[in-house]
């Protein structure tokens, strides 16, 4: 199989190509460094070029592709999404109209936007609230169009929140650091959801996406959840400290944050959202169709990622 990958020296598109290359598929990346600066697998391909650069290269990086994996966003920068995940998916679509089979696109599951308690299912209407859910709900539509009028098929991979070695997003690390030092509390009543998916299941699933034919023009969520308590329980054990205990009622804490809004703290409304959010992403539909199952039940997951927290930043 010849799999195009963009993102592929990303944080998930790194994990993707090294699974690719181990099964034996002829792999291609488009990257906007030089090649000699690319440190990937041996065999694999790589293009320079960006998504909103030449479509000449952009049709030669597509072209014969059984696969496309499209990895790259941007999830940093809110003035720079709309280019990158919306302009961006547009321009790598007009490149594969007529050269590729299947798009597999990596979604995430903020496209639901904010919803405090229930299960999220594909069939939860969109709800994007913030410039980063709003660019990556277009970007699906965007594929889906692509794929009616040009003729190939489409997979929607929607995660929650993605961890694991190699992660950038800081996060969950500043959540170490506080366990860390004594400083953890929750907010609000107990039961609270964390959702997370290691990086290895995600790459399972858009590996299943590409290679299954159940999954052609099918979105799905991929997600695993423990209790905000058991999830701090496991981050606790795993650094010999005690499980936290202080509790502060949500409305304190939003009461403190609002107040404190214009300082640099960790405690913004959009963190208290998470901590309090009783919301669970299903996965009914891609172990249906699938056959997924977690590889890496999320206690093992966290305490590997803890304990390369731990002696990086203990040394």
């Amino acid at each position: 199989m010849i799999a195009a990958v963009t993102g592929g020296t990303g944080f998930i598109g790194g994990w993707l190509v090294k699974r690719l290359v181990s099964k034996g598929h002829s792999v291609r990346i488009l990257t906007r460094r030089p090649s000699a600066q690319v440190d990937v697998p041996d065999g694999v391909e790589v293009f320079q070029g960006d998504l909103a650069g030449d479509l000449a290269v952009l049709e030669r990086f597509v072209s014969g592709a059984d696969v496309l994996y499209h990895c790259a966003a941007e999830i940093n920068d809110s003035e720079k999404m709309l280019a990158a995940n919306v302009d961006g998916a547009r321009n790598l679509a007009r490149a594969a109209a007529g050269k590729i089979r299947h798009w597999v696109q990596l979604s995430s599951a903020d496209v639901y936007g904010t919803h405090t308690d229930g299960i999220i299912t594909e069939e939860t209407p969109n709800g994007p609230v913030n410039i980063y859910e709003k660019s990556k709900a277009e970007a699906d539509n965007v594929v889906i169009e692509a794929a009616t009028k040009n003729g190939f098929t489409y997979s929607i991979l929607r995660p929650s929140k993605v961890y694991g070695p190699g992660m950038r997003n800081r996060v969950l690390f500043q959540l170490f650091s506080f366990v860390d030092k004594g400083l953890f509390f929750f907010i609000g009543r107990p039961g609270a959801s964390a959702n997370y998916i290691h990086v290895d299941d995600v790459v399972d699933g858009l590996v299943r996406c590409g290679n299954m034919p159940a999954a052609r023009n099918r979105v799905y969520i991929i997600s695993d959840y423990r209790t905000i308590e058991d999830f701090v329980a496991v981050i606790a054990s795993t650094l010999h400290k005690s499980e936290p205990r202080w509790r502060v009622p949500e409305y304190w804490a939003r009461m403190a944050a609002r107040m404190t809004a214009f300082m640099p703290h960790p405690l913004t409304e959009q963190r208290i959202n998470a901590m309090v959010k009783r919301a669970i992403y299903s996965t009914a539909r891609i172990e249906a169709d699938l056959g997924y199952r977690h590889l890496v039940p999320m206690e093992d997951g966290l305490r590997q990622l803890v304990m390369i927290w731990a002696d990086k930043n203990k040394r």
